[in-house]
């Protein structure tokens, strides 16, 4: 995953400047339908019984860490068309990107189909 420009600013801020960042309580996984980037952006997915899901994580060693346990959104009501990429959030609506990258394989999602990272499938990795 890469760090959004909002996540690169605030750890450099922090480490050089000694400025307070407050990590979310949660942290939240959302899936989209066009390319995330550093900026932001990518289309999110929205109705159709989408919902952000809570996402926890191992404690980091080496750089890296992954989910602690499957995170499963709810059964699609309709279309939420091809999944391509996923982030990280601050936030259950609205919110501020931490993270975002493509998934290795691309997920249409239709109306009764349930999407899932199982746990530890959803890799962090800093270099």
């Amino acid at each position: 995953m890469s760090f959004t420009t909002y996540t690169e600013d605030k750890v450099l801020d922090h480490i050089v400047k000694n400025t307070s960042f407050t990590s979310p309580a949660e942290v939240y996984v959302a899936l989209y339908t066009s390319a995330t980037n550093a900026a932001g952006g990518g289309t999110e997915c929205t109705g159709s019984g989408y919902t952000r899901k809570v996402m926890g994580f191992t404690t980091a060693t080496s750089g890296a860490t992954e989910n602690n346990g499957d995170v499963e959104f709810p059964a699609a009501t309709g279309s939420w068309g091809t999944i391509t990429h996923t982030a990280l959030l601050d936030a259950s609506s609205g919110g501020n990107m931490l993270m975002e990258t493509a998934l290795t394989a691309s997920k249409t999602i239709s109306s009764g189909d349930v999407f899932r990272f199982q746990s530890g499938e959803f890799d962090v990795t800093l270099d």
